[in-house]
């Protein structure tokens, strides 16, 4: 039989006038339909043959194509998450017959999430996405399966947003934390710039407080690549004040290993120290910014922070610009001599 249902949808089986066999999803669990599919391409496959018409490759074919490619990249498992998506999309579509507009309209707008329920992607999450595909159908270009691949611009993000807060209003905020388990979480964050989750999963074998240092695996840091994280005195002091309280985490709730920082707690914090806008992983921002301003080059910031690029820390440059003092006096003009007197006439 040329074409058999499988889990409710229905499958082609063929082969082609040179004897390939093609076995293949029509992603439809629609019989009639999936025999129209069955006899397009049997068709199409005989004018490849003998009329040497141009090959049609389907969209699975390109993906599969490009996972292969895409092996060992840090970013696989997300591409994967694309593809199955954009595969529900456009299952048994030639790769050539995408346009623009349909992209564009079959790109996601929510994610529904167990706790949160349906929750709007924002324009950055549906760009990952969009990039995928556009990264697909631009290797079938370069592979010779298409000619004229579509066009597809993302979508506009917001600026980046870098909130900070002055050292007087950090003391104001660790002062009105009333539970001592975050009062040392939000220390050790503005003294060492380590994301919540770096923070809270850090373990005892990783410290070292002979070498004042502690260590970020690569399966817990952000950007996937392990770094070492320089104590300051502030730091080591606190690691010194959890001793004896948890036999493999640093930082517990009270003995208790924790995910994450409770947000509403946080929330309530700076309600009380009147600061508004502001959220814990903006005590990383905050740290970067003091670091700035202290004159830390750039590059140094980038690796104390674990940033992947070098890009990624520019955000805080408008920090500090005494590196543009030295040629503020190369314009000058009113200095250049004394005004003139005016002198008033009738």
């Amino acid at each position: 039989m040329s074409i058999r249902q499988r889990n409710g949808i229905w499958w082609i089986d063929l082969r082609t006038p040179s004897g390939e066999r093609v076995r293949r999803s029509t992603g439809t669990d629609d019989k009639r339909a999936a025999q129209e599919y069955h006899d397009r391409l049997k068709a199409e496959l005989w004018r490849v043959a003998k009329l040497g018409d141009t090959p049609q490759y389907t969209f699975e074919q390109a993906a599969v194509r490009f996972l292969q490619a895409s092996e060992g990249q840090k970013d696989y498992a997300t591409k994967v998450r694309h593809i199955k998506y954009w595969r529900d999309q456009f299952a048994g579509r030639a790769i050539s017959s995408l346009t623009t507009e349909e992209v564009i309209d079959a790109l996601p707008t929510h994610a529904i999430y167990k706790n949160k329920g349906r929750v709007k992607l924002t324009p950055a999450t549906r760009n990952r996405y969009l990039a995928t595909i556009r990264r697909i159908i631009s290797l079938c270009a370069e592979w010779g399966w298409i000619s004229h691949p579509v066009k597809l611009r993302p979508a506009k993000e917001p600026t980046v947003r870098v909130r900070w807060i002055t050292q007087a209003e950090a003391t104001a905020l660790v002062n009105v934390i009333n539970k001592d388990w975050l009062k040392d979480v939000t220390r050790f964050a503005l003294a060492t710039g380590m994301r919540s989750g770096e923070i809270l999963s850090l373990e005892w074998s990783a410290v070292d407080l002979s070498r004042n240092i502690a260590w970020v695996s690569a399966n817990k840091a952000k950007s996937k690549k392990a770094r070492g994280v320089p104590l300051n005195p502030e730091a080591v002091a606190l690691i010194n004040a959890q001793k004896g309280i948890h036999p493999t985490r640093v930082f517990t709730r009270n003995g208790n290993p924790q995910k994450y920082v409770d947000p509403k707690m946080f929330a309530r914090a700076c309600k009380a120290a009147a600061i508004v806008d502001f959220h814990f992983h903006d005590l990383r921002h905050t740290w970067a910014s003091w670091h700035v301003q202290a004159g830390t080059p750039l590059f140094v910031l980038k690796e104390l922070g674990g940033w992947e690029t070098l890009e990624m820390v520019k955000k805080y440059a408008h920090m500090d610009a005494t590196h543009l003092a030295p040629f503020a006096n190369a314009v000058t003009f009113w200095s250049h001599g004394t005004p003139e007197k005016k002198t008033a006439t009738g």
